[in-house]
């Protein structure tokens, strides 16, 4: 079969982000921080303070981080030994639930056997040492009420968590009982932060002048250092990190697939901005978009980000594995003419989401930088997006280029996986030095 090339074409602009509109998102995204910055309720993203600032680099000691973000929790014993150098001493981890031996998120467990589980894990992170004092930072990334380093308080469980007993209590709290009842009073929990957090801690640990932290994977997030916040309940340096749940930012037009998405999503309304960028919803728009070119509208093919990474990173004349992608999910077999517009329609998609990543942090850098010259600076993320997905860091950075122009060589987006882990470390080290 042959596309109709007026709805192809037509599809192509909904996904569109001219320069324009860049700028006209960039400049949103900015006065939503400054609404934020006077009431956070003025703007629709949450810009949550961390108490936590920049690290200054000259951290030095061993640390236990704990890395409780979904399923899978991790403990690693972490020496800093300042100058951005680190060294994981021991890492260890197990999933929360195994089908058929244990569920400990289910509704049936409690929020006892949930921390008691962890405490073992960091008992084996520690090798059973009941002497050595060990301070410890939690990367918790799940909604939380924080009103210093140490309490946050889960507000609600996300990602099918349904716990009993944790919901409105200190997290650090239930895990020191559960450190207690093992006999292990010399593990301190003595900081909470989320992963975005973490991600930042950690990159401005090892570079000098980050000030922006992002996750840009399954779903998006981003956090920054605002000059102008101060608490004395803070530590660190250079103001406070304000984690944005940037996911949330709303003041931007979806397309006629966005909104249709919308409307039968786990949470209508919401989310807006995690919804036109994320690798979650990326293969369903993905999906509708093809389905509508196969005169299939409302058939769900159950695309993924990884499979429109397949249809993208295919070589320049080589479409083999985008057809076999598209036969599998489709049940279409496509002549070479249409598995190229499929491969531009899931292109067209990733680079909107990229732009729109990207005039988030160009919001942020206008508004750091206030009337004055910006400066070079890194911007670190994490994420499988941002690490795997074909044009998604190529296009931030074009879009940093057209915005900033000759001052886009001082800023580099780099990446940074191991956050999780070591932004908790270096967290703990904060709050005790």
């Amino acid at each position: 079969m042959a596309f109709d090339e007026k709805k192809f074409n037509e599809i192509l602009d909904e996904f569109k982000v001219d320069d324009e509109r860049l700028r006209e998102i960039a400049a949103s995204f900015r006065q939503d921080l400054i609404l934020g910055l006077k009431d956070p309720e003025q703007s629709s993203m949450r810009m949550l303070k961390s108490y936590v600032g920049l690290p200054t680099g000259k951290e030095t000691g061993e640390f236990l981080a704990l890395d409780f973000g979904g399923t899978n929790v991790r403990v690693s014993k972490i020496k800093l030994a300042g100058a951005g150098r680190f060294e994981v001493l021991k890492r260890t981890g197990k999933p929360l639930i195994v089908p058929g031996e244990y569920d400990y998120i289910c509704k049936d467990s409690t929020a006892e056997q949930m921390f008691d589980f962890i405490a073992g894990l960091i008992e084996e992170a520690v090798d059973g040492d009941r002497e050595t004092t060990f301070y410890l930072g939690h990367t918790f990334s799940f909604p939380s009420e924080q009103t210093d380093l140490y309490n946050a308080k889960l507000i609600i469980w996300t990602k099918e968590f349904a716990t009993p007993g944790v919901e409105g209590k200190v997290v650090n709290d239930l895990l020191k009982e559960a450190l207690e009842r093992r006999g292990m009073k010399n593990v301190k929990p003595v900081a909470v932060i989320n992963d975005t957090v973490a991600v930042l801690l950690s990159a401005a640990y090892q570079h000098d002048e980050t000030y922006i932290g992002s996750i840009y994977a399954t779903g998006h997030n981003t956090c920054y250092i605002e000059p102008s916040v101060h608490d004395e309940k803070c530590v660190g340096r250079g103001g406070m990190i304000l984690n944005l749940e940037s996911g949330g930012f709303m003041k931007l037009a979806p397309n006629k697939y966005d909104s249709e998405y919308d409307k039968h999503s786990e949470k209508v309304g919401e989310q807006r901005l995690e919804k036109m960028v994320s690798g979650r919803y990326m293969g369903e728009l993905f999906s509708m978009t093809l389905a509508e070119l196969l005169n299939e509208t409302g058939k769900h093919y159950g695309f993924t980000s990884v499979d429109m990474s397949g249809i993208i990173g295919d070589g320049i004349d080589d479409l083999s594995k985008a057809k076999a992608i598209v036969k599998e999910k489709t049940g279409h077999e496509l002549d070479d003419s249409d598995l190229e517009k499929v491969r531009r329609l899931a292109s067209a998609i990733v680079i909107r989401s990229a732009r729109l990543v990207a005039a988030c942090f160009i919001g942020i850098i206008w508004q750091r930088a206030g009337k004055e010259k910006v400066k070079p600076q890194h911007i670190a993320v994490d994420g499988s997006v941002y690490e795997k997905m074909p044009l998604a860091k190529e296009n931030i950075e074009k879009a940093l280029l057209t915005v900033f122009e000759e001052d886009a060589t001082g800023i580099r987006t780099i990446l940074d996986n191991g956050g999780s882990g070591l932004g908790a470390a270096i967290a703990a080290a904060m709050a005790v030095n």
